[in-house]
């Protein structure tokens, strides 16, 4: 062995093979002076003949050394563990046994030799202290003990052997070896071998082999000899066990072979192909296709029935016929729909949307009526974390019908809706085929996810694809390319979400029945979270609310300082993080209870990264309503005189092209009209006016910031700041219109978030407002106006 990771000692060869009963007779030869090489595993004993392989490259001039001068005797002492690389002389007991060393030869990298035990030996003192280890050692004198004692153990000792012979043959060979070399009649080297044909400890073995007394040493034998017995014994009853199962699993085996091929040959067993053709009739009895299905199934039975069971075609055609008799052709189940118990439900799931409620339970209280609540296309759109996708795990579980969710986003092809046809290798149906399947039912509530964020590509469209699914005029007869059969997906309750309407494509959009989910303010957002998120996270945790406690104005600075989105995913991540920095403070510190207030919110989560919004004022500053993917957001408007060389006006804060068009309209209509608006008229015949938006870094556009824009030139003009909580939105017209605008609620909401008391509404935007709970519209002041002349005399009391 060259390497350090290969044994650094001697190691003992079990393999019965080696070893060889020859007449070695020993002899008395008992030098003082012996080289010495360690052993693990197991000590040698003396009257023990055993093949030993050892390391080249380490004890290669230890042999060489002891062949020359020792005449082939070498001192053998074990070693229970080595630590590290190196053997040290400390490591070494005090007694070993001398050895002869016959046969020695190279074995690859290692030297084996056969090691015939002669004596016990004792070392005195070490010679060398690094190998080659040289000893000088003395050898035990026999002391005189009791003849027929002795006898008597001899004879204990050799029919405890006799019995081991009788429960395990394999100790013969061993004893063929021993009587080659010993007579029974010597005590001392019976006991050695008795000893070394056992499978006891190296500790143990190592105790027999410093014993003086032969008496001492015979009553340890005996006990290593019974529990050797005891050992083959059990080992017996386990094998005989182990025998008895195998020849009972034999013979069931032949038995149901021999079964197997009488019920063959009398017609009472049924092929492969039978059978699978017997268990799909079974199945596609119990259903209730109509007749173009029937004769689809009929046909492909048949064709299976002449098909080989190892062709191709047998293994398309049975997985074809698999996937109709596994349809639920006619299976549909029971609408319990009861108007109080649907309400129950979404209040327990959700807090707040009570437009979004009451929409949904018109939608069930029609379907109650017309007892049909079928064809609907619904589409949730919101922003995200609104709950869009578990309001629709609400109306299954109100509806008492099975629920199938996945995902469109990504999408980018149009077999994922309508199937591979089965000519393709591994062709499968689409997902509508797929969530019928799954649930088990014909109508079953199906929410189709992200379905503004379908893709296209060489493919197909999957987007075109899903008007046949969702046209309740023709998806009665929907056909999907794998079943190839006109399947009624009519009583189907299809739920769409999304963020946004721009990506979904205009004829798709039409036939959805849109619902929108602007978002929470901050009342409902500390209800969600108090009575919805904090449960459902202590929870997760294995948590209750005695060990870890949260103040509701610690929710309330949590949501205005952390999370100001329209959702409340963001919320939740806090709250998760909150219990998981306690529950380290509670290992560490070994709290039993963590209660977290406003002082430790900041500790936990840093400082607040919202601050109050402060409304900018001055000349030249209004203060706008916007809306964005995220919710409604401020939008203040700036306006400024750069020079008076000039007239024009420039435009920054990244604006989109019609917010840039919007803002041409207001400086045009300022520009016509500045005797109604009491502006010098030779205020913007040299003024070269600067419009910004702040938040340069994000883009913006609509046409929402019309009347804003005008307002920002008129207090320019006028040179009057707008000192009071006022915000507006609303489209501007050439000749001063102001027409209505969308997002109503949610720009209303961040009015409400940033203090804003007094806000301008189109007149447009009356039916919008009327809409929205009253909780949203208290403590603010509204205007409805049709022309700017109305904006105006609000904002300037002129």
């Amino acid at each position: 062995m060259t390497d350090d990771s290969k044994p650094i000692m001697a190691e003992i060869v079990e393999d019965d093979s080696e070893k060889k009963g020859g007449q070695l007779v020993p002899q008395n030869v008992k030098p003082d002076i012996l080289y010495l090489l360690p052993i693990t595993g197991r000590p040698h004993m003396p009257a023990q003949v055993q093949p030993l392989v050892i390391n080249k490259k380490r004890w290669e001039e230890t042999l060489r050394k002891a062949s020359k001068d020792s005449h082939n005797l070498l001192g053998l002492s074990y070693l229970k563990e080595v630590k590290g690389k190196h053997v040290y002389k400390k490591d070494f007991p005090k007694v070993g046994c001398i050895v002869r060393m016959m046969n020695i030869v190279d074995v690859q990298e290692n030297i084996q030799f056969i090691a015939q035990g002669l004596e016990r030996f004792k070392i005195k003192k070490f010679l060398s202290d690094k190998p080659p280890f040289v000893v000088q050692v003395e050898y035990f004198e026999k002391i005189k003990e009791n003849e027929d004692e002795i006898k008597a153990y001899a004879i204990a000792i050799i029919n405890s052997i006799k019995q081991l012979l009788s429960l395990n043959p394999l100790y013969s060979e061993a004893l063929k070896q021993y009587l080659g070399m010993f007579s029974p009649d010597q005590p001392s080297p019976l006991t050695d071998f008795a000893a070394g044909i056992t499978t006891a400890s190296g500790d143990d073995l190592q105790e027999v082999l410093e014993l003086t007394s032969v008496m001492e040493r015979m009553k340890k034998v005996m006990t290593l000899l019974q529990k050797e017995i005891e050992i083959t014994k059990i080992q017996n009853k386990i094998q005989k066990k182990l025998n008895v199962q195998m020849d009972e699993n034999k013979r069931k085996f032949f038995l149901k072979e021999q079964l197997k091929a009488i019920q063959q040959e009398l017609g009472l067993k049924k092929d492969d192909k039978t059978s699978d053709v017997d268990k799909f009739k079974e199945k596609f009895a119990k259903l209730t296709p109509p007749e173009h299905v029937v004769e689809r199934f009929e046909e492909e039975i048949e064709k299976l029935s002449v098909l080989e069971t190892g062709s191709s075609e047998y293994g398309v055609t049975r997985n074809y016929i698999d996937w109709v008799a596994s349809f639920p052709w006619g299976v549909y189940s029971k609408d319990n729909v009861d108007i109080k118990r649907a309400e129950k439900i979404l209040d327990r799931d959700h807090a707040g949307l009570t437009d979004v409620k009451e929409r949904i339970i018109e939608f069930f209280a029609a379907g109650i009526y017309k007892k049909d609540i079928a064809g609907s296309i619904i589409l949730f759109v919101g922003p995200p974390g609104v709950g869009k996708t578990s309001i629709g795990k609400s109306i299954a579980e109100a509806l008492g019908r099975k629920f199938f969710r996945f995902s469109l986003g990504g999408m980018r092809d149009e077999a994922e809706i309508k199937g591979h046809r089965r000519t393709y290798v591994g062709a499968l149906p689409g997902k509508m085929v797929q969530a019928l399947k799954d649930s088990k039912v014909a109508n079953p509530v199906i929410m189709l996810d992200e379905v503004d964020k379908i893709g296209s590509s060489y493919q197909g469209d999957p987007a075109s694809a899903l008007l046949e699914v969702l046209d309740p005029e023709q998806n009665f007869e929907f056909l999907d390319h794998y079943m190839d059969l006109r399947i009624d997906l009519s009583k189907v309750l299809f739920i769409c979400t999304a963020n946004q309407l721009d990506t979904i494509p205009r004829p798709l959009l039409d036939r959805m029945d849109r619902i929108n989910l602007s978002g929470y303010i901050t009342r409902e957002k500390i209800q969600i979270a108090r009575k919805h998120l904090w449960p459902k996270l202590l929870k997760r945790n294995r948590l209750t609310s005695k060990v870890i406690t949260i103040t509701d104005p610690t929710i309330r600075l949590l949501i205005e300082g952390f999370a100001r989105e329209a959702g409340v995913r963001t919320i939740e991540k806090l709250l998760n993080k909150i219990i998981r920095k306690s529950i380290v403070t509670i290992l560490k510190e070994k709290n039993k209870k963590i209660h977290i207030n406003m002082k430790s919110l900041e500790e936990l989560l840093g400082p607040p990264i919202f601050k109050k919004e402060e409304q900018m004022s001055g000349v030249g500053v209004v203060t706008g309503l916007a809306w964005t993917q995220l919710g409604g957001v401020t939008l203040p408007i700036e306006a400024i005189k750069v020079h008076g060389k000039n007239s024009g006006f420039k435009l920054t804060g990244k604006l989109g092209e019609v917010m840039q068009e919007s803002a041409s309209i207001a400086y045009s209509h300022v520009r016509s009209n500045l005797a109604s608006f009491k502006i010098d008229k030779k205020y913007f015949d040299n003024a070269f006016i600067h419009i910004h938006v702040p938040e340069g870094a994000t883009p913006k556009d609509g046409p929402s910031a019309g009347i804003t824009i005008v307002t920002a030139l008129v207090s320019l003009g006028r040179a009057k700041t707008i000192n009071r909580a006022l915000a507006m939105t609303g489209e501007i017209t050439l000749t001063g219109k102001v027409l209505p605008v969308g997002g109503i609620k949610e720009k209303i909401i961040a009015a409400r978030r940033s203090g804003i008391k007094e806000i301008i509404l189109p007149d447009g935007c009356i039916p919008d407002f009327k809409k929205l709970p009253e909780h949203i519209r208290e403590g603010i002041t509204f205007h409805f106006v049709k022309k700017y002349k109305d904006v105006f005399k609000i904002v300037f009391n002129d």
